[in-house]
């Protein structure tokens, strides 16, 4: 009889398998022939995908669902410890870490406060963190197939070197994934950090399953990333999202960021001759707390940030036409204030505004989307020296 593995051509077996074990990973535990039914492939060829992957260590034998009879059929799951991923959100006051396995399990988390340091120290800071994470969860550091990190600027793909990345001190002109991997061990992906909330959004947030939106963080600084045709979009230099270059000409009070925000307070604040709780230092967010309480010189600062961030959105919306726009960031999650004036806004300038929702995940979503591109490096990572190996 011939040989029916080697009859199926490499790459449709390698697709087959990744399909297959894709499938289990979003329905484990589930059975060869529930496997073939989501899928559209024949029983044998699963059959031969499965093996694949239960000599690969990437799935297992369980048991059947609790909730449903068996009827002898065998169910599977992922193996969920066959490789750990490491994300990691690099910001200007937190480092963020997270490790997760192949289920997308997180395993455990934990955030360090980085304020006012610098990229050594920020190296310093991710290494021990890592030995912290492994701790909690209790794995080995060499189950970690991949590391991800978000950073806050443009992140050069033949270089490493970052640029725009000033948020945190010694960032700018500097290969920092290349300086983490060395003292890791382990091979580095840098992607810039509000790129990686617009991923984790569509993996695990408001954005699931839209393949056309823009992800705009509005706090101490202003950024967007773009998922176009259910793929992220970088751009020529990894500068696509840049906003903060969007709206030069028309005038300099466009700006929807903290710093401006206090500019803006202080400014009318000097001539309001009401009673306000609207002071110095003027912080963003004892204005929108104010504006909640009803203060009429805080509601109108949070209706001219509304302005600003429409303003922003406008472009995006006209040139690209996405479906859904989320607001994330410091300020941008402010949705009981700024929604319905936002979405009011693009209404009356565009004849088909796109839908506009809060970030679900919140502070979570730059570590998110970090996991979720680590998933997909680790999984390709699994195939790759799978193939590698074989013999020839």
């Amino acid at each position: 009889m011939a040989d029916r593995r080697r009859a199926t051509p490499p790459l449709l077996r390698d697709l087959n398998e990744r399909t297959v074990l894709d499938t289990i990973r979003d329905g484990a535990p589930i059975s060869r022939a529930e496997i073939s039914r989501r899928v559209g492939i024949s029983k044998p060829t699963v059959s031969l995908a499965l093996q694949s992957l239960l000599d690969a260590g990437l799935v297992r034998e369980t048991a059947h669902d609790p909730g449903g009879p068996s009827y002898g059929a065998v169910y599977f799951e992922p193996v969920p410890d066959a490789a750990l991923v490491l994300g990691l959100d690099v910001g200007a006051r937190f480092l963020r870490g997270a490790v997760c396995d192949l289920r997308g399990e997180i395993r455990a988390r934990q955030d360090v406060e980085l304020r006012g340091a610098d990229a050594a120290q920020a190296l310093d800071a991710i290494v021990d963190l890592r030995a912290s994470l492994l701790d909690a969860c209790g794995l080995r550091a060499d189950l970690i197939d991949g590391v991800v990190v978000g950073v806050p600027g443009v992140v050069d793909v033949e270089t490493g070197a970052l640029s725009l990345a000033t948020n945190v001190p010694g960032l700018e002109g500097r290969d920092f994934g290349a300086g983490l991997g060395g003292r890791l061990g382990i091979p580095v992906v840098l992607e810039n950090d509000i790129n990686l909330a617009a991923v984790g959004e569509r993996w695990r947030g408001v954005a699931r399953g839209v393949d056309n939106f823009a992800f705009l963080s509005v706090g101490t600084g202003l950024g967007a990333g773009l998922v176009l045709g259910g793929e992220l979009h970088r751009g020529r230099n990894g500068a696509a999202g840049e906003v903060d270059y969007a709206l030069p000409g028309p005038s300099d009070e466009v700006d929807p960021c903290a710093g401006a925000v206090s500019d803006l307070a202080e400014r009318l604040a000097d001539g309001y001759d009401g009673a306000t709780a609207v002071a110095p230092p003027f912080e963003a967010r004892a204005i929108f707390s104010a504006a909640r309480r009803g203060d009429g010189l805080a509601w109108h600062i949070v209706g001219e940030v509304a302005h600003r961030i429409a303003l922003h959105i406008v472009p995006i919306a006209a040139v690209a036409d996405v479906e859904l726009v989320v607001l994330g960031g410091g300020l941008g999650t402010n949705g009981d204030l700024l929604l319905d004036p936002v979405r009011q806004a693009l209404a009356d300038r565009l004849p088909y505004p796109p839908r506009v929702e809060i970030s679900s995940l919140g502070e979570a979503a730059v570590l998110t989307g970090a996991l979720a591109v680590g998933l997909r490096t680790t999984l390709e990572n699994v195939f790759l020296n799978r193939a590698a190996a074989a013999p020839a």
